[in-house]
């Protein structure tokens, strides 16, 4: 691969990074071609797209991007998961994740959140009943003092605030 090229992937790669809603980093060694393109067919049939790069070139093209944090997990073999929609690409992943032992979640970034495993796996329950708003927060972040919960009910810091 020449510079021309390397530029041209390093440019592909950031316009990724900034438009897509979510990106996950998994690791794929192992995998045969079958099971890569089996892994490509779901993610293109849920609106995503997976791409296998060179980790140095996808590290400079993070740099100054909203996902930059997940720069640390692309190390070894590495493909990257993404779609523009928010969920769809973390869905594809967990599920496949559960199918093939070889395909391992490291992590990813919902723009500026850097997600762990257990952070992309949250982020694949959409639309499974949970209140609204409760796929943007953070696992373990509860309401802000005086905001209402679920249930309406306003959250206890807000009491105890206004003693």
């Amino acid at each position: 691969m020449d510079r021309a090229q390397k530029e041209q992937v390093v440019e592909e790669l950031g316009q990724i990074f900034e438009s897509s809603g979510v990106v996950v980093v998994a690791r794929y060694e192992g995998m045969t071609v079958a099971e890569m393109q089996d892994l490509r067919a779901q993610m293109r049939e849920a609106g995503g797209s997976v791409r296998v790069a060179k980790n140095r070139l996808a590290k400079i093209a993070l740099e100054g991007s909203p996902a930059s944090s997940i720069a640390s997990y692309l190390t070894g073999m590495t493909v990257l998961a993404f779609s523009e929609d928010p969920v769809a690409a973390a869905k594809v992943a967990d599920a496949y994740a559960k199918t093939n032992d070889k395909f391992v979640i490291l992590g990813g970034a919902m723009g500026e959140t850097a997600l762990d495993p257990a952070g992309v796996k949250f982020h694949t329950q959409k639309d499974e009943g949970h209140p609204p708003g409760l796929r943007e927060r953070l696992p373990g972040k509860g309401p802000d003092p005086g905001e209402e919960s679920a249930q309406g009910q306003r959250c206890p810091a807000h009491s105890e605030l206004s003693l």
